[in-house]
């Protein structure tokens, strides 16, 4: 390594503080403001006492061990100890992950996993558009990305520009590269070029205007190369979370989501199981049926389905959502018992509207949202530590008691006492 990039590191460690050993994660101050614009960081923003935080402790010590040897550093900064960069940064919770790269910051908004961090990172570290040169670069990237955008012809025109700039707003959210003619065709089948490709779970799949692109009006280019990448974006039955459900939502798609239950260990039910395998078979086999309409998914946390629902629902269960009006759609028939016949003549009826639909976006139902949220962290609360829920409200509670007590019944006790005086007197 260069003298110089040693003697950069060394002044690093000096304003920044020394990293954590087993972590490499940097325990970052207030000087961080001043040396942002040295390389490209991911952070961490926390508060000691906050639980989310504790607990994402761990699997963002095993994010910095993984960019350790890339151009990314990872650090944590304690916005307690350090408020001075938390207004800097505008952190508005615990934790809060941000991408900063030079004035640029990205707040992160995925999954808290360590593959969905790392990915992360590295997709921001790069340009939205990375160059394959290689042809087995491709083999390389089929093998470690479950999804990824390809350009193939000529950097020149209106659907390169379109998609770049489509990786540009994108980029936080997927892997896009370019390459040449001759490389692609070891790889993919097309016929005419340009040709805009995504490849996920092994097959690949074309954007349908790449090769008519220049009889099309640029804007309609536009509209459509934007459209395509926000939809594909997306594996065929992802695992649904309270962090990306917003990001599939804005498919404009109804969102078909199997709700099932999974314990600490991340194990499921058997039944519940061939219930959630029987939905993803039936999607995957006639996908050219549904794609166009729907996105499909499946929840192993019921919670996330309560909230949507505004009610409990057992498990296994079937929920579908209406990006565009937020009402919902539950099937008639029993879970245990549905049948895929069953499941098309339900998402058939969802397609042609003549399925029930209960919600929506009103006020109404925002209120209900809101106090049925409210209700369900205060008993989340309650399950988790009773004693400490009845400090936190208990106390309050009694002492908002005393005071109305004293306003309503001062008057009364006074009374009472000049009574009783009046009494020994006589």
């Amino acid at each position: 390594m260069p003298k110089s990039v040693w003697s950069l590191l060394s002044a690093l460690l000096l304003l920044l503080g020394t990293p954590v050993i087993s972590s490499r994660v940097f325990e970052l101050s207030d000087r961080f403001i001043d040396v942002r614009h040295e390389g490209q960081w991911l952070v961490m923003f926390y508060a000691p006492w906050c639980g989310y935080c504790k607990r994402l402790e761990p699997i963002f010590a095993l994010v910095g061990q993984a960019l350790h040897a890339t151009n990314v550093r990872v650090g944590r900064l304690d916005c307690t100890k350090y408020p001075a960069a938390a207004r800097e940064f505008k952190v508005r919770g615990y934790p809060t992950i941000m991408f900063v790269k030079g004035n640029m910051e990205f707040t992160y908004s995925g999954d808290r996993s360590k593959d969905e961090l790392v990915d992360y990172a590295l997709r921001m570290s790069g340009p939205p558009v990375q160059l394959v040169t290689r042809t087995e670069s491709v083999d390389m990237l089929k093998g470690s990305h479950t999804i990824f955008f390809m350009f193939v012809g000529q950097q020149e025109g209106v659907v390169w520009d379109t998609y770049y700039a489509a990786a540009e707003g994108y980029q936080e959210h997927g892997f896009f590269y370019a390459t040449s003619e001759d490389i692609a065709t070891q790889h993919f089948d097309f016929e005419k070029l340009p040709a805009v490709i995504v490849y996920k779970e092994e097959q690949h799949h074309f954007y349908p205007h790449g090769h008519v692109a220049h009889e099309m009006d640029p804007n309609e280019v536009n509209e459509t190369i934007f459209q395509w990448v926000n939809v594909e974006r997306f594996t065929l039955f992802p695992k649904v979370t309270r962090f990306n459900i917003h990001q599939l939502l804005k498919t404009k798609k109804y969102l078909v989501l199997a709700v099932v239950q999974e314990d600490k260990l991340s194990q499921i039910a058997t039944h519940e199981l061939e219930f959630r395998d029987m939905v993803e078979g039936v999607i995957r086999k006639h996908r050219p049926r549904y794609h166009n309409k729907f996105q499909f998914g499946w929840i192993g946390e019921p919670s996330i389905a309560h909230s949507i629902i505004l009610d409990q629902m057992p498990t296994p269960h079937l929920i579908a959502i209406n990006s565009t009006t937020q009402h919902h759609y539950i099937p008639d028939d029993d879970p245990l018992q549905m049948t895929p016949q069953a499941l098309h003549i339900f998402l058939d009826s969802i397609s042609n509207e003549s399925a029930t639909a209960y919600g929506g976006d009103t006020y109404f139902v925002r209120v209900n949202r809101a106090l049925f949220e409210v209700r369900k962290s205060l008993r989340d609360m309650w399950q988790g530590n009773p004693v400490l829920t009845t400090v936190i409200f208990g106390l309050p509670l009694g002492f908002l008691s005393l005071i109305l007590y004293s306003i309503f019944c001062g008057d009364c006790l006074v009374t009472e006492e000049e009574q009783d005086d009046h009494e020994k007197k006589e």
